[in-house]
């Protein structure tokens, strides 16, 4: 009975996978310098199919800068693969003597944040020019 279920699981996933590639729900990722830091609008979900995308893209981005903005205001859902990403640019950018910081959280988004405690270990900003600006202190 277990493998049956185990199956019924793992088709599931594969079809919610199949279908979002098919519908072509990808991330959108741009990054634009302002002052002392890099600002990465994000547009979509960050989940196991995405958060490998935007791992990179902030690696990539911290080869230039040591300070990132994610401006969230576009991000509708987050998974554990997502705040996985978050953590581990976290832990990078502090290592570099910057920082990773966050704009303009939706509230659902925001929940899982507060319910993981992501919301003491990262600093999160109602808008890009106080998070801008918080660099600046």
């Amino acid at each position: 009975m277990k493998v049956k279920i185990k199956q019924v699981i793992i088709f599931c996933l594969q079809n919610i996978y199949t279908n979002r590639m098919e519908e072509n729900q990808f991330m959108e990722l741009v990054a634009k310098p302002s002052d002392n830091v890099l600002v990465v609008s994000i547009k979509g979900e960050i989940d196991s199919v995405s958060g490998p995308e935007l791992s990179i893209f902030f690696e990539e981005a911290m080869v230039d800068q040591k300070n990132l903005i994610a401006n969230f205001s576009k991000v509708g859902f987050i998974s554990t693969a997502g705040l996985r990403v978050l953590l581990s640019t976290i832990k990078e950018t502090r290592r570099r003597g910057g920082d990773l910081r966050l704009a303009k959280v939706q509230v659902n988004v925001y929940k899982v944040l507060k319910i993981s405690g992501f919301t003491r270990i990262i600093k999160i900003y109602p808008d890009l020019d106080t998070a801008i600006k918080s660099f600046s202190k």
